[in-house]
């Protein structure tokens, strides 16, 4: 990874979100014992100090927000670094976390669970732990994505050696809201896997916003970075379900898999007309439909930044300035075909036909009283019409401008006023050219323009294939053997001396060899040796990566000597699992985890009731030993006395109860 002291401005950004998520945290934890005091208490008195600690806490909560929103628009640090004149792009910013110790949990479970003397696998732990520290500062690069995909694969392995299905392993998993920054804590591996995919498409996002602009190769490579990225965050949303964190939620990674594709077609636009746009009719009908495409998408990413869930969430920041690139783009679109219609009359020597039919599929209906082939020919028409375009292109221009102005973030991005600026003046300029004494007369209302792209962009799966990783714990043996699902014996010698060079049994399977057709007779059996054993050693060398020819060479080079070798069996073993993976707390609804398993229903609804009202959080002891989690996510749920119907974190955020 990169140098975490490193005075750049993006990990200044990073280290004031990390302290930002202490300070929410702080924060949080005095609001829960302020309410948990509110509602124990029946001394007035009391009750007055605690409300007004209560408005303090609330007021102190908001501050960091909007603090913690003002890191999320710091998007000119992301950008790149060359002079630009175009509307700089939103990247996420990284998911924080608190450092995970691996050692004793992995020691204690080798040693218990694969009965190997854990201190011979620390190095593969220091390895885990590097690889993990480093994933907390990845470069903005493809070597930053592949440290990431590393990571994310390497936890496959772990999570198969290591975390049973049965219990948990006891190590406490801390990731941080990327927007709210509230910290969620469980000791669910899948929470881990998910924060680094979540970090992966945020990553990508970064990379996109740093290519440069003013050069067909970067703005291939931008549009690329944002494809990249939405697709790595639906696999998120597909993937990993009841996620605890709300910048994970499946709403919200919605909202942004679309922001990420529409970014990603404004770089195709900005790809288009970067050699420069030709003022020729046909040109200008395929630039009108490609700008009105960029304004539609940035629309429908507007309509779901307002929708519940996510509005609460999402920085005020983004969605204005999503609908600004909506206003904007949408401008451009009618002043495009408004400078067909002014600039471009019918020539005797042009194409009738064709020019008809390219017009005729950039609306979707003509005004009432106009005909396509009649606004061509009629110089007056056409007139009145391109006039009609430029004052609705006016009209969204100055929309842009005044939700600009209402946006603090945004009026203090120069790059971002010049832009909506000048596009502006030059819709006025345009329009004043084309001003006659009648004009009054005009009552024309501009149609709709139809958008159409012929580079449409779309989400590019995850290749983690790509990126070859191997396993650190190798040494255990196969997985398909040596996980944690499986049980198994401690490993038992067997020494016994060939009878006339016959072993007694067969041997069987890949790696490891397995027992088979086992003579109960035989020596070897008189011993210890059973049906179905695999053999991990033979002669102290380990050899569960070996195949049967191997094993039998082994054998045969100890000559007239005993044949000594280490097998285990496996034992059947029906644990009963954990109701499920979820976050439990006195006091609040159960809170999923990213996989519920199964609930037992009749158990919990006799041993747990909910209070009526419900605190923001809880640090109850005596559910930690159950728990997945030690903090909860706000929820509420009002007038219920027991919860029976299972609840994502998600159900209940459009209530009145919100994160602040």
């Amino acid at each position: 990874g990169c140098n975490p002291l490193a005075e750049t401005g993006r990990s200044k950004l990073q280290n004031q979100r990390a302290v930002l998520n202490q300070q929410i945290l702080r924060a949080v934890r005095m609001r829960a014992g302020a309410e948990n005091l509110l509602r124990a208490t029946t001394n007035n008195k009391v009750r007055e100090q605690v409300l007004l600690e209560l408005s303090f806490v609330n007021s102190d909560l908001q501050i960091l927000k909007e603090e913690l929103e003002g890191l999320n628009i710091s998007v000119e640090v992301y950008q790149n670094t060359e002079e630009t004149f175009s509307i700089p792009l939103v990247p996420l910013g990284l998911k924080e976390t608190k450092e995970v110790d691996f050692t004793l949990p992995l020691k204690d479970f080798i040693l218990e669970h694969y009965s190997e003397d854990s201190s011979e696998y620390e190095d593969e732990i220091a390895d885990l732990m590097d690889l993990r520290q480093a994933c907390r500062t990845p470069s903005r690069d493809e070597a930053g994505i592949e440290m990431l995909i590393s990571y994310f694969l390497q936890l496959g392995y772990v999570e198969n050696r290591f975390f049973p299905p049965t219990r948990h392993m006891g190590v406490l998993f801390t990731w941080y809201d990327s927007f709210t920054g509230v910290p969620v804590c469980q000791q669910n591996l899948l929470l881990e896997k998910a924060s680094i995919l979540f970090n992966i498409g945020a990553l990508y996002t970064q990379i996109g916003t740093r290519c440069n602009r003013q050069t067909q190769n970067g703005l291939e490579n931008a549009v690329d970075a944002f494809q990249r990225a939405a697709g790595v965050l639906s696999y998120l949303k597909e993937t990993f379900t009841h996620t605890p964190s709300y910048d994970m939620s499946p709403a919200m990674l919605n909202v942004l898999v679309k922001m990420m594709l529409a970014q990603a077609q404004e770089c195709v636009f900005e790809q288009i007309s970067l050699p420069g746009i030709r003022n020729e009719f046909f040109t200008l009908v395929k630039m009108t439909q490609e700008v009105a495409k960029v304004g539609e998408v940035y629309m429908m990413v507007n309509t779901a930044m307002t929708q519940e869930p996510v509005k609460e969430n999402i920085p005020y920041s983004w969605s204005k300035l999503v609908q600004i690139k909506s206003d904007h783009y949408r401008a451009l679109a009618h002043y495009f075909i408004a400078t067909i219609l002014c600039d471009h009359e019918l020539q005797s020597s042009d194409d009738e036909d064709q020019q008809e039919k390219a017009l005729s599929q950039v609306y979707d209906y003509m005004p009432e009283g106009l005909m396509v082939l009649t606004v061509l020919k009629d110089k007056v028409q056409r007139r009145q019409l391109g006039k009609a375009h430029l004052r609705k292109a006016i009209v969204y221009h100055e929309e842009a401008l005044r939700v600009c102005g209402l946006c603090k973030k945004l009026r203090n991005i120069d790059v971002l006023q010049e832009v909506l600026t000048a596009a502006h003046k030059r819709s006025l300029l345009k329009y004043a050219q084309q001003e006659m004494e009648d004009d009054f007369l005009s009552l024309i209302q501009a149609p709709d323009i139809l958008p159409k792209t012929e580079h449409k962009v779309e989400t590019v799966a995850p290749q983690f294939s790509k990126v070859k990783v191997k396993d650190f714990f190798h040494r255990l043996g196969p997985l398909s053997v040596f996980s944690a699902k499986q049980r198994w014996t401690a490993p038992r010698t067997i020494r016994f001396h060939c009878e006339a060079g016959e072993l007694g049994f067969s041997l069987k399977g890949g790696s490891p060899v397995q027992i088979y057709c086992l003579d109960p007779v035989c020596s070897a059996a008189s011993v210890g040796l059973k049906e179905g054993d695999y053999i991990v050693s033979v002669g102290g060398v380990d050899c569960k990566w070996l195949g049967v020819n191997e094993v039998l060479e082994k054998f045969k080079s100890v000559g007239e000597q005993p044949i000594e070798f280490e097998v285990i069996s496996c034992q059947d073993t029906t644990a009963s699992m954990h109701s499920k993976s979820a976050t439990y707390s006195v006091g609040m609804q159960k809170t999923y985890s990213l996989i519920c398993l199964a609930m037992e229903e009749d158990k919990i609804d006799q041993t747990k009731k909910a209070p009526l009202k419900l605190p923001f959080l809880s640090w109850g002891t005596k559910n930690r030993q159950k728990a997945a989690s030690t903090l909860c996510l706000p929820s509420a749920v009002a007038g219920s006395s027991q919860i029976k119907k299972k609840l994502s974190p998600f159900t209940l955020l459009n209530t009145e109860s919100s994160l602040y």
